[in-house]
């Protein structure tokens, strides 16, 4: 296939098709992109799975291995609380230098699957008082700090309430006292100045991070319904005086890996 000639939704239709022939199913339920730190809860949600498969996401059309340290590269699916669920290991960013579209490839692969409910989640960055490393935050809404879009041409998708209130009262009945906040995305790869953090925390931003937003674009665009769930892995430049680096931020993933873990599988539950 040439991808230069093929539209992202087409070739979302294509790695799908491939999707459901190597794992035998004929549709998935739910999708769960683990971001960075996140992997090792990938084990924790998919202890009790049936028919648990897992291949790189190189195999399917239009997905590239991801750079980013912490992010595996693989497909996982399997049955999960009777619902087959596809779990992505990692994802790819803009930063990496890749064109746009790849960003949002994986949710339009899992929507030409037939998927209705995406998790997303993503290491972020705490902007609020009292905020603590390892703490999982659900999102209650985005700022797009990159002037990009996943979209192409005069589609107009509507954002309002873009990550579902009902999948967050559900996290919330499962996580009784679980904090939301505003995820605002940068364009990365570096860590945004202490500057930055006082302007992102005066406009309402409670998060700060690097992905999720394309994710979530692409997302509604198919008319899925979103969770979004940061683990701050850190508390952003300017909160502590301290220097930022990825290692904490993987450090803090495997730390929380057991409760993450658990809450996802919850979640999946409740669907």
């Amino acid at each position: 296939m040439n991808e230069a000639t093929t539209s992202p939704q087409q070739l979302a239709q294509q790695a799908a098709e491939v999707l459901l022939e190597k794992t035998s199913q004929d549709g998935f339920d739910v999708a769960v992109v683990l971001g960075s730190g996140w992997r090792p809860a990938a084990d924790v949600l998919t202890e009790n799975a049936v028919d648990l498969q897992e291949f790189p996401m190189s195999d399917l059309p239009g997905f590239l291995p991801p750079t980013a340290q912490g992010h595996g590269g693989t497909v996982r699916s399997g049955v999960i609380a009777g619902q087959r669920v596809l779990v992505l290991l990692g994802r790819t960013h803009a930063y990496e230098g890749h064109e746009l579209w790849r960003t949002a490839h994986a949710v339009r692969t899992a929507a030409a699957a037939g998927v209705s409910t995406v998790v997303l989640t993503n290491a972020a960055g705490g902007l609020i008082e009292g905020m603590q490393v390892g703490e999982p935050v659900l999102i209650n809404d985005h700022i797009n700090f990159t002037a990009k879009t996943p979209l192409s041409g005069a589609n107009f998708v509507n954002l309002v309430d873009a990550y579902s209130p009902e999948l967050r009262r559900r996290a919330e009945n499962l996580r009784p006292g679980i904090r939301e906040a505003v995820y605002a995305m940068m364009p990365g790869p570096q860590y945004e100045t202490p500057a930055e953090i006082h302007m992102l925390r005066t406009l309402g931003a409670g998060l700060v991070g690097m992905s999720t937003v394309y994710e979530t674009i692409a997302a509604r665009e198919a008319n899925m319904d979103v969770l979004g769930i940061s683990l701050v892995t850190n508390l952003a430049a300017g909160m502590t005086g301290e220097a930022l680096n990825h290692e904490e931020v993987l450090e803090a993933g495997k730390n929380a890996a057991q409760d993450m873990g658990e809450l996802l599988r919850e979640l999946v539950g409740t669907l």
